[in-house]
C-alpha cells in the first residue's frame, strides 16, 4: 500500500523549469546551477534513541529550526541557526518510529502496558542513562505497526508541511539501521508526496540488499526513492565489503542495483569524519581528521578497512579492473546525525549529538568533572563522545530549490560535503579548458567541455585537465590550500596521492613535493583569535595530473582546507575557565569535499 499526502495550496505551483518550459522561455542551463547547503539526517523525538536522550522536540520543530527558528534543547538551553538552511531531511529510525512518544502520551493505549511508567517524569542523569537502557527492549516488546504508520504520516505531513520551493526543501525520509557486524545504517528519501504506507526497516530484513529491492519495487510503482549510507567509519569494514551481505562473491548486477539505489555516501557527521584513516593512508598528513576510532555505542575498534570512502573507491578500481564492474562510483555528502532536531554546525556554539548525554561541557567530557558524582556522566564522554565534532552539510549544485532539481542534482552526484563552513566547490575534468580562470564564461565553458564531479571521463591518451574552483564560506575561515586526491592501480596494487593544486595567499606548491607553502596560519590558544589577513576567500586551479597513466582506470576528488581554528572543546575549555584536554586536538582544519570523477579510457557503465 502507499500513502499520498496532499500539498498546501501555495505548494502546488509548478517548478520555475517547468513555468520557464511553458512560457517559452530558455531552460536554466547548468553554468546556472547554484550552491545549496542542508542536513539529510536528522532525529526527533519519534526516534526511539532520541526519545530515550531526553528530546522532545517534533519533526515540525525541527522544519522551524531548518528556516532559523530556535528550537529548546534536551539539555536545557536553546538551539537557533545563524542562517538558514535550503534543504532539510528529518530521519527518524524506521524500526519503532513513533512507540515511544506514544508510550509516555497518557492518552495512547500503549501508556498502559506494563513499564511504560518508567519512560515519564523527571530523572537523574544516572536514572535517564539506566532507562535508556531498558527502552529499546521496551519498544521491541511493543511493536504497534498501527503506530508506526501513524509515526510515519506525520513525519511525511510534517515535510509536505514545510515544504517552500525557493525557501527550504524538504525530503519526506527515514533511517535504516541495520546493524550487523558494524553500522550498517542509511537514510532513504522520497521525491515526492507518494510514499509507502510505513518504512522498511531492520525488523523485516537486516539485509540491506533487501531494502534495496523494496525500493526498486517502489521505483516500478512510480516512487523514486534513494539512500544514502550512514557516516561508515563505524561499520567494522562491513559498509564497502568484497562480498555481498551473505558473503557470496559481488557481480555486475549487485554494482547496478547498489548505485541505482545508492549514489551516495555520507563523508562527515558528528560521529567523526570518513575521508580516510591514517592506517590507510599513511602518506596523506591531513587523514588524522576528526577520527572516531569506535563502533556505534561500544567500545569496540570499528576495522578501517572497509570503513572509509578512498578505501572504498579503490576498491571499487580493483572491481572495475578484474571484473568489469564498480559497485563504488558514488558521490559524497555531509550530514549532522543530530539527535536533538537540529545541529548548529559550529565549532564555537557545539551542543552534541545525543541530547542530555552530551550536551553540555562535562557531558561530553570536554571540561573536568568530579569523580564519583552525577557530574561523572561515564567514560563514554571522555573517551568517546570527546571524539565527536559539529559536522557536516551536504552541498548540492542545483538549477533552483526545489525537490525535483536538487533531488536530480543527488542522482547525477553533483554534491559534495562540509564539515559545517559553507564552502561552495566544483570541480570539473575535460580538455581545453580556458587558461584564464577569471572568466565569466569559466563555468559554462567547463560544463560544455567537461565532465562535472560526479561524472566519468573517457580520456583519450593525452592527460586530461581539471578544473578546482573553491569559494570561502564569507561567515568562516579562509581557505589555505585547494587539493586533488588521486587513486589508481598499479600492477595489482592500490596507489593514492595528494596534490596541492592551490595555495591561498600567491603561494605556489613545490613541483616535487606538491605541497603548498605554510601560509602562516595560526591560532591564539588562549582566545580562539586566528591570524588576520591570511588565507583566501577563492581558490581556482587548471591541473592536469603529471602521473597520468591512459591505460589505468583513476578516480580524482577535491578536498579543501580552511585556516586552523579552534576545535570544540578547545572552546568549552576556555569558556569554562579550566585547562584544556591535551589528548584532545586544540584546533582543526575545517574542509570540504567534492565528489569524485572518473577517468577510463572506455565507460565502465555502472551508476
Amino acid at each position: 500500500m502507499r500513502m499520498h499526502v496532499d500539498l498546501p495550496f501555495r505548494q502546488r505551483l509548478l517548478p520555475a523549469t517547468m513555468l520557464l518550459a511553458l512560457a517559452g522561455a530558455a531552460m536554466p542551463n547548468a553554468a546556472e546551477r547554484q550552491a545549496l547547503f542542508g542536513d539529510l539526517h536528522i532525529h526527533t523525538r519519534l526516534s526511539t534513541d532520541a526519545w530515550g536522550f531526553g528530546t522532545r522536540t517534533s519533526p515540525d520543530d525541527a522544519y522551524r529550526f531548518a528556516k532559523g527558528e530556535s528550537i529548546p534543547h534536551p539539555a536545557g538551553y536553546d538551539i537557533q541557526l545563524p542562517r538558514p538552511l535550503d534543504f532539510y531531511a528529518v530521519t527518524d529510525h524506521g524500526e519503532f518510529l513513533g512507540i515511544m512518544s506514544a508510550t509516555a502520551d497518557p492518552n495512547h493505549p500503549l501508556s498502559e502496558v506494563e513499564g511504560a511508567e518508567r519512560f515519564t517524569g523527571e530523572m537523574t542523569y544516572a536514572e535517564r542513562l539506566s532507562r535508556y537502557r531498558q527502552h529499546w527492549a521496551h519498544a521491541g516488546a511493543n511493536r504497534d505497526l498501527a503506530v508506526i504508520a501513524s509515526a510515519w504520516r506525520l513525519t511525511v505531513e510534517a515535510a509536505e508541511r514545510h515544504y517552500e520551493p525557493g525557501v527550504l526543501t524538504t525530503f519526506a525520509a527515514y533511517e535504516y539501521t541495520s546493524a550487523v557486524g558494524g553500522n550498517l545504517h542509511r537514510n532513504v528519501f522520497f521525491l515526492g508526496s507518494e510514499v509507502p504506507e510505513r518504512p522498511f526497516s531492520r525488523v523485516e530484513s537486516p539485509n540491506p540488499e533487501d531494502l534495496w529491492a523494496w525500493m526498486d519495487d517502489l521505483r516500478a510503482e512510480g516512487i523514486d526513492t534513494i539512500a544514502i549510507p550512514h557516516n561508515p567509519n563505524g561499520s567494522n569494514g562491513r559498509m564497502f565489503e568484497m562480498t555481498t551481505f551473505g558473503g557470496k562473491p559481488l557481480d555486475g548486477a549487485y554494482a547496478e542495483t547498489r548505485m541505482r539505489n545508492e549514489p551516495l555516501v555520507e563523508v562527515t557527521q558528528i560521529k567523526g569524519t570518513s575521508d580516510t584513516h591514517p592506517f590507510l593512508s599513511p602518506d596523506d598528513e591531513w587523514a588524522d581528521f576528526e577520527i572516531s576510532p569506535y563502533r556505534i555505542a561500544r567500545w569496540a575498534l570499528s576495522n578501517p578497512a572497509g570503513s572509509y570512502v578512498r578505501d572504498a573507491y579503490l576498491r571499487g578500481l580493483r572491481l572495475a579492473d578484474n571484473r568489469g564492474f564498480n559497485p563504488y562510483r558514488f558521490g559524497l555528502v555531509g550530514a549532522s546525525d543530530s539527535h536533538n532536531a537540529g545541529a548548529t554546525f559550529d565549532e564555537s556554539n557545539f551542543s552534541g549529538k545525543i541530547g542530555v548525554f552530551d550536551g553540555t561541557p562535562k557531558a561530553r567530557g570536554s571540561v573536568p568533572v568530579r569523580v564519583g558524582t552525577d557530574d561523572e556522566p561515564a567514560g563514554f564522554a571522555r573517551n568517546y563522545y570527546a571524539r565527536w565534532g559539529a559536522s557536516g552539510l551536504a552541498g548540492v549544485w542545483a538549477e533552483e530549490n526545489t525537490r525535483e532539481s536538487i533531488f536530480a542534482a543527488f542522482r547525477r552526484k553533483e554534491t559534495f560535503a562540509t564539515t559545517g563552513p559553507r564552502i561552495a566547490v566544483r570541480f570539473f575534468a575535460g580538455y581545453g579548458f580556458p587558461d584564464d580562470l577569471d572568466r565569466p564564461t569559466l563555468v559554462d565553458d567547463a560544463y560544455g567541455t567537461g565532465v562535472p564531479m560526479g561524472g566519468e571521463l573517457v580520456a583519450t591518451k593525452e592527460a586530461p585537465e581539471f578544473l578546482v574552483l573553491a569559494t570561502a564560506d564569507p561567515h568562516g575561515a579562509p581557505l589555505q590550500r585547494a587539493q586533488v586526491i588521486k587513486g589508481w592501480i598499479e600492477g595489482g596494487e592500490a596507489r593514492e596521492q595528494v596534490f596541492d593544486v592551490a595555495c591561498s595567499d600567491g603561494l605556489l606548491p613545490d613541483p616535487r613535493s606538491h605541497r603548498c607553502p605554510d601560509n602562516g596560519a595560526t591560532v591564539d590558544l588562549a582566545d580562539c583569535s586566528t591570524t588576520a589577513d591570511v588565507g583566501a576567500m577563492e581558490l581556482k586551479a587548471r591541473w592536469q595530473d603529471p602521473g597520468f597513466d591512459p591505460d589505468a582506470r583513476a578516480f580524482y576528488y577535491v578536498r579543501v582546507l580552511e585556516n586552523p581554528t579552534c576545535r570544540w572543546s578547545t572552546w568549552d575549555a576556555i569558556r569554562a575557565g579550566t585547562p584544556r584536554r591535551r589528548d584532545l586536538p586544540a584546533t582543526i582544519q575545517e574542509r570540504a569535499w567534492a565528489s569524485p570523477i572518473w577517468v577510463a579510457l572506455t565507460p565502465d557503465h555502472c551508476g
